[in-house]
């Protein structure tokens, strides 16, 4: 018997997806909202689908009178920080202006409890090279934090909300036992992109964005979290909220940086294969490092990663391997 109906909007992409089944093996029931122009219809296999934006008010009612939501939690958003430099204007309606009609939704249908995915992109560009914690001055730099940003402070500002807003950076790796995995089409993050170009599935090799940072070796640095780890703190700030929890900010991180060569120099061990590099300018918005330390999350969410990068990059090789992989991609390149 199910213990209640989660509602997980962007639960057909790679986080959602994996959240969606950790509900599932928890005993819950994932209602995905997604309208699939980025997920994927194939990954929504552990609860039912309702085909919809998050930004569409009637849609959102409509999910909270049919199947009773205990808790909502919210993934749609555009995550590309070169994107959201491009773009600003889609960036603020899609992940701010979407999620506040979503929040409000909620709120006056009664699912009064919220874990937010959100960023550490809102930190900006930290004056030190050190593991943020929740009380680093938030300042982005780029349209994509300053959107999570905007989102997170109206969600605080609803009256009758609980919410866990959990600040992270790199989701990384493929849950292999669910069968899933990042499929995105064009690729943008790193890990896949150094797997597939070592792999002869990115035959333009992997291009790495700045090598003039300040960091020891000059490339940019940055925590990356195994999906599994991730899953799991999502699913402990979902239990806190419904244990009654007050609302928090909460970082998710390994307090472990690693710089986009030492990404290539594991990947290449890890799978035995080169990675062909190509050296380009630094990307708009890209701060030189970010690493979100985990004290907090210990300390109220019990939570702390149990897998390293060469453990994501395994579970990432292995995925990308897969015939499913392949599926997914051939299907978004088609459309």
């Amino acid at each position: 018997m199910s213990k209640g109906h989660i509602l997980v909007t962007g639960g057909a992409g790679f986080i959602g997806s994996h959240i969606c089944y950790t509900l599932h093996q928890q005993g819950y029931t994932p209602v995905t909202l997604d309208n699939l122009t980025r997920g994927h219809r194939d990954a929504v296999r552990f609860g039912p689908l309702v085909e919809g934006d998050c930004g569409d008010a009637a849609v959102v009612q409509e999910i909270c009178a049919r199947y009773q939501p205990l808790a909502a939690m919210h993934f749609a958003a555009f995550i590309e920080v070169a994107e959201s430099v491009k773009f600003p204007a889609l960036f603020m309606e899609n992940n701010r202006d979407k999620a506040q009609i979503l929040f409000q939704t909620l709120q006056a249908a009664q699912v009064t409890k919220v874990v937010f995915s959100s960023t550490a992109a809102v930190y900006g560009m930290p004056d030190q090279n050190v593991p943020l914690t929740e009380d680093t001055t938030v300042k982005p730099i780029n349209p994509y934090g300053q959107s999570k940003l905007e989102a997170e402070q109206f969600l605080r500002q609803l009256p009758l909300m609980n919410s866990v807003a959990l600040r992270y950076f790199n989701a990384s790796g493929a849950g292999t036992e669910a069968g899933l995995g990042e499929a995105h089409w064009p690729e943008s993050h790193l890990i896949p992109n150094a797997l597939l170009s070592a792999m002869g599935k990115k035959r333009e090799g992997l291009t790495i964005f700045g090598q003039d940072y300040a960091t020891p070796d000059g490339t940019a640095i940055r925590d990356y979290v195994h999906i599994t780890d991730l899953a799991d703190a999502h699913l402990r700030a979902l239990d806190y909220l419904l244990q009654g929890g007050p609302s928090e900010i909460i970082n998710l991180g390994s307090g472990q940086g690693y710089s986009v060569k030492q990404v290539v120099e594991t990947t290449e061990r890890v799978i035995g294969k080169p990675v062909p590099v190509t050296y380009g300018e630094r990307r708009a918005g890209d701060p030189a490092m970010l690493v979100a330390g985990n004290a907090k999350a210990q300390q109220i969410l019990g939570w702390k990663p149990l897998r390293g990068l060469e453990e994501i990059i395994q579970s990432a090789h292995a995925w990308h391997l897969s015939p499913r992989y392949d599926q997914l991609i051939a299907t978004k390149r088609s459309l």
